[in-house]
């Protein structure tokens, strides 16, 4: 690496986090220090390393926290210490960006870059509304103006002379704070009051809002609807479009909150952003591998001694067969070994590894897979159980009652990101759904903070199995679902249902 380290400015799309382009996502993923504002969508961070520096520069109306200069200071001062570097930055880079200030004071000071393009609002927020910026017979180009500059105070310097005649779409991005200048000098300079108009707020999010009319009835019309910033403003014949499917996703305009481990959260975010909802991703927890691994080393050594092999998650499984291939062990010694497995995310886990599960229960929960297990055992039978370091006690338990030998090799932990809780926690209220996939994973959740009130009649949670469920009532959280089956899908399928019922 360059010694002056790398920095990338990563265009982050204008909110729909899916929009982030593939080599954004990829630079995202392995860099070290992450420097955004407040028009990334903030389930992007999701993709940031743990252990990276996040720096928040944002800009809120009429207050800036961190001025241009400021914040191209602590791009210049993170390359410097050698470290890879995004700038994440809302729309594109290079699209009233100020993209180009920042690769000015990259190149004077000797600093490498790449500019990675994102998907601009201009186009996106029209696209979602149902609004093509150009197309054929009425609109042959488009035009994209700022809706402010940085060098006056609320004006514009556009030339609106010549804005009013262009026969295309126009487009002004932040100009919520000048729409009346902005369509009072399109009319005085001979724009047709009728001409159609509308203004798109929170674009490509599920809190989009449109609303259409023409140049003399837009700012009434915005004011009725209460449309706020971010907004984009278009002008032109193609605002009377509606190209919007009439079939959409079946769970469309919900906005979902996952919680879980990653691996899980993955799967169950892309499955319902399937069906269309918005999802975030509000798992502030995350696997810390345990650095003491004699008592691995010591099973593995005697591997000859066990007879079962059982797994409790889907981490257990990845990290175990991670430390057999780090170690080059020979999996020909695990000829001998039937595997167990709680249920079919952790069965897939372990197919994965190329082993097929022998024994797995019909109802995917510890006890369950304990008291099942037990049935097939022998007491010359000795069981492994890498798992987490507070793996239920349950397992274990109803094995020692059996008198059946096993030894419990704790692979990880779940730790909390502190600095993710405090920034999801603050609109838990805005979700329709919150999903929890274990006991442990409400227990981390609703234990950092006392404050979090659930029981609102909108917010509903759901989650796997009774255990869950008990734990959520100790919490004082009575208004949730069950699935019916222990699974994401189960999930799934059961905000189905229950979105059928209203």
């Amino acid at each position: 690496m360059n010694k002056n380290g790398m920095v990338y400015l990563v265009g982050a799309g204008p909110g729909d986090p899916e929009l982030l382009t593939l080599k954004g996502k990829a630079r995202l993923e392995e860099c070290e220090v992450v420097i955004y504002d407040r028009l990334a969508s903030d389930s992007l961070l999701d993709f940031v390393p743990y252990q990276s520096e996040k720096i928040y520069v944002g800009k809120e109306v009429g207050r800036h926290s961190f001025n241009q200069e400021a914040i191209n200071q602590i791009i210049i001062e993170k390359a410097l210490e050698g470290k890879r570097v995004v700038r994440l930055k809302g729309g594109d880079p290079f699209v009233f960006g100020r993209g180009g200030e920042e690769v000015i004071a990259l190149q004077k000071a000797g600093i490498p870059f790449q500019v990675i393009p994102g998907i601009t609002s201009a186009i996106a927020a029209a696209t979602y509304a149902g609004i093509p910026v150009t197309h054929r017979g009425i609109s042959r180009s488009f035009h994209v103006v700022t809706g402010h500059t940085k060098d006056t105070d609320n004006e514009l310097v556009e030339n609106f002379e010549t804005l009013a005649k262009l026969e295309g779409t126009l487009i002004f991005l932040m100009g919520m704070g000048n729409l009346s200048l902005i369509v009072n000098e399109l009319i005085r300079y001979g724009k047709d009051g009728n001409t159609p108009a509308a203004v798109i707020s929170n674009g490509t999010t599920n809190q989009q809002k449109t609303v259409r009319g023409t140049l003399l009835t837009i700012e009434e019309k915005v004011k009725e609807e209460n449309i706020q910033a971010p907004a984009v403003i278009l002008i032109g014949a193609v605002t009377e479009l509606d190209m919007k499917s009439l079939q959409y996703g079946r769970l469309s305009g919900l906005r979902i909150g996952v919680t879980g481990t990653p691996k899980l959260t993955e799967k169950l975010t892309n499955q319902l952003r399937n069906e269309e909802a918005y999802v975030d991703n509000l798992s502030f927890l995350y696997v810390k591998e345990t650095e003491e691994l004699t008592e691995l080393k010591r099973a593995i050594d005697c591997i000859l001694e066990y007879t079962w092999i059982v797994f409790t998650s889907t981490n257990g499984v990845d990290l175990f067969f991670q430390y057999l291939k780090e170690n080059q062990f020979d999996y020909r010694k695990l000829g001998h070994i039937s595997f167990a497995v709680v249920g079919n995310g952790t069965k897939e886990a372990l197919m994965r590894q190329g082993f097929i599960a022998d024994y797995m229960p019909e109802v995917y929960t510890t006890v369950s897979l304990a008291h099942g297990l037990v049935k097939s055992l022998k007491k010359e039978d000795k069981v492994l159980i890498p798992r987490a370091v507070n793996g239920s006690k349950d397992l274990t338990q109803i094995l020692s009652d059996y008198s059946i030998p096993y030894t419990d090799i704790k692979l990880y932990s779940i730790e909390t990101d502190k600095e993710k809780y405090n920034r999801i926690t603050s609109n838990l209220l805005d979700y329709d759904y919150l999903t929890f996939a274990s006991a442990s994973g409400v227990e981390g959740f609703f234990r950092e903070s006392d404050s979090l009130k659930l029981n609102t009649g909108k917010t509903k949670i759901v989650c796997i199995g009774d255990i869950t469920a008990k734990k959520l009532n100790e919490y004082g959280i009575t208004n949730y679902l069950i699935a019916r089956e222990y699974s994401v899908p189960g999930l799934v399928d059961c905000i189905m249902e229950d979105i059928k019922k209203v």
